[in-house]
């Protein structure tokens, strides 16, 4: 695995969003790049990842994207690739690089199945920092009592010595769900003071989601058809 970085900011929050339960994770890490002044400063590279890449406004995606907002002293990590079979490696990567930048504090964006219909997405959290209880209480979280947390955050939640903060929000479909991750932005805004204007933001993250949708099918398609071929090969 190699990790290129073009710039190192000092001392930043990492913000993490990889492909999860209703795609929540990314959703909302591509909301936080667009809305912000971002910069691509660099990407994660492993021979395990499949050779594809998706195209979008005549640009290249990165699969894994390093961005990062100087105003908020901000690094975010984005994903359209699914991490399925390298969660292991992809958090060592993420420590390393924390390490490397003598990170703050990570926080995660992670969806989190209910089998409850509720009115309202709910917004749950974790953190290891006892410090950060009472602010995220504050600003409307509930601390998440029972669950499990699987793909990079589960890994994360194992690796990581540093201190750790996933937010949750509550989705009921496997689907892209851009409400859960309109409420993933709402209460990160109230936890890290980024001033989103609320107006346009579930109309943004549904055009994120059909973004995101798009890619990942593009990108299962192409594995699908390269399977197909090795398969004609074999046979």
């Amino acid at each position: 695995m190699e990790i290129k970085l073009t710039k190192k900011p000092k001392n930043p929050i990492i913000i993490e969003g990889f492909p999860g339960f209703g795609l929540v994770g990314t959703i909302a890490s591509e909301f936080l790049i667009d809305h912000l002044k971002t910069e691509l400063i660099g990407k994660i590279l492993f021979d395990e990842m499949p050779a594809m890449v998706a195209i979008h406004d005549n640009k290249v995606v990165e699969p894994l994207g390093i961005f990062y907002d100087k105003k908020y002293n901000l690094v975010i990590l984005h994903a359209v690739t699914a991490s399925q079979g390298f969660e292991w490696k992809l958090a060592d990567a993420l420590v390393k690089i924390a390490n490397q930048l003598g990170a703050k504090e990570i926080v995660s964006l992670e969806g989190v199945g209910s089998s409850e219909e509720v009115k309202e997405c709910r917004a749950f959290y974790y953190t290891n920092n006892p410090k950060k209880e009472d602010m995220l209480k504050k600003d409307g979280m509930t601390p998440l009592r029972e669950g499990i947390i699987m793909g990079v955050t589960g890994a994360l939640l194992v690796k990581s010595e540093l201190p750790l903060t996933c937010i949750f929000a509550e989705a009921h479909t496997n689907l892209p769900d851009s409400k859960a991750a309109a409420k993933i932005i709402e209460k990160l805004d109230k936890y890290l003071g980024l001033n989103v204007d609320y107006g346009p933001l579930l109309k943004q993250a549904e055009k994120f989601e059909g973004k995101v949708r798009g890619i990942l099918e593009k990108s299962q398609e192409a594995k699908e058809l390269g399977e197909e071929k090795r398969m004609s090969y074999v046979g």
